[in-house]
């Protein structure tokens, strides 16, 4: 016989905090709403997957500290069940049936396309909202009416990012990006690209970032064909070591980084800014110029040593937007009536719990937003947003 909701969620709510490590949050009354959460928290991408965690466990804390979700005269406080797999697909679907079955989650985070592409096998019969934390466009192209698409498309990015690295560099690229499914989907619409832009592809060896730390025979292989850039990208940790061997074998030109990478982060890996000099990517979190971005880094800062990443700002967002919807739609448990919820409940949300000021979302899930990006010149970061490169 199947447990009732509530029933299951109290049941659960002990190995939930410990999951997380969260202590009394949630835990003030009975866990009344579990949210799930399938990423990688070890590998070579556990420092990614742990950012996005972070964002849904600050939003978590700010809601049940303001008397949960409020339902139908009744406060709900958000338990987070959060599962490792590792950045594998397979293992992320095996975590999403554990996480429908037995914690009676209405909604599951996961912060990769592999992931996504996994749950939505399943999710729409099994009644759950995916939450996703990628960039791939298809997610939300298939047809599936219970995902929502939480970045911009990476496919935005392509275009200006391709005009800002081969203007100041040349147009020999180089690509010693990563080899999981995203970087894949990045490669196969980066390439026609370039070369569509005039380019050329003078390199091409992709590594395994999640499996290695010694790049040196990778990169060395790419430079042998003296490119003026190098394509790179996967978690911002491995993408720096990757720029720093690059440096450290004499390449002296620009990087084309993707978006799951964060330069700051790279940065940090790499060497420093001078390091990352004339790289191309997304605009930090502590360099954005957005009101709401500046809010989000006080709160950060209150309780971190860290500094806040995309990932952490964009998570946070979206957690606090299920849970206008939750409101909205007067339940804590329907998927279908909480997605349907979400477009009134997104031009509701105060810009404080908006970082990136995202005020649009698509019928077919796809939050809307003009991203600033970001280059490296002489050392220090500069923002443009993407309609005015794309303008230039």
């Amino acid at each position: 016989m199947k447990l009732n909701r509530t029933f299951r969620r109290i049941a659960g709510a002990g190995a939930v905090s410990a999951v997380l490590g969260l202590g009394t949050v949630g835990l003030a009354q009975a866990a009344d709403v579990n949210i799930g959460f399938t990423g990688p928290l070890s590998g070579g991408a556990a420092l990614y997957g742990q950012n996005t965690l972070e964002g849904l466990k600050m939003a978590a804390k700010e809601i049940n500290a303001g008397g949960g979700i409020k339902v139908s005269g009744e406060s709900y406080n958000i338990d987070l069940v959060s599962l490792d797999d590792k950045y594998s697909p397979s293992q992320a679907a095996v975590n999403g049936k554990r996480l429908t079955q037995q914690y009676d989650t209405p909604v599951v985070f996961t912060p990769h396309s592999g992931g996504t592409f996994a749950l939505q096998a399943f999710n729409q019969r099994d009644g759950f909202l995916i939450m996703s934390y990628t960039s791939i466009p298809s997610v939300t192209t298939k047809g599936n009416k219970l995902t929502v698409k939480i970045p911009p498309n990476f496919t935005d990015y392509v275009e200006p990012f391709t005009k800002i690295a081969m203007e100041r560099f040349g147009k020999k690229l180089g690509v010693a990006n990563a080899t999981h499914d995203y970087a894949k989907y990045w490669t196969k619409s980066f390439v026609p690209a370039w070369e569509k832009a005039g380019g050329e592809v003078v390199a091409s060896n992709p590594m395994d970032y999640n499996k290695s730390a010694d790049f040196y025979t990778g990169v060395s292989k790419v430079l042998a064909a003296k490119p003026d850039v190098l394509f790179v990208g996967g978690a911002s940790e491995p993408t720096g070591l990757v720029v720093r061997q690059a440096r450290e074998l004499g390449f002296q030109g620009g990087f084309v980084i993707m978006d799951q990478a964060k330069i700051d982060e790279v940065a940090e890996v790499a060497g420093g800014m001078k390091a990352v000099e004339g790289s191309v990517g997304v605009t930090p979190l502590a360099f954005s110029e957005n009101k709401g971005a500046k809010i989000f880094q006080k709160k950060f800062e209150k309780d971190h040593d860290s500094v806040p990443t995309s990932e952490t700002a964009y998570n946070y967002f979206a957690l606090h937007l299920v849970a206008k919807a939750m409101e909205d739609a007067g339940t804590v448990s329907d998927a279908t009536k909480i997605r349907a919820a979400i477009p009134a409940a997104l031009k509701q949300l105060p810009i404080e719990n908006n970082p990136y000021d995202v005020k649009q979302i698509s019928d077919n899930g796809n939050l809307a937003v003009d991203p600033e990006i970001a280059e490296v010149v002489d050392g220090k970061i500069t923002l443009r947003r993407m309609s005015e490169v794309s303008a230039e």
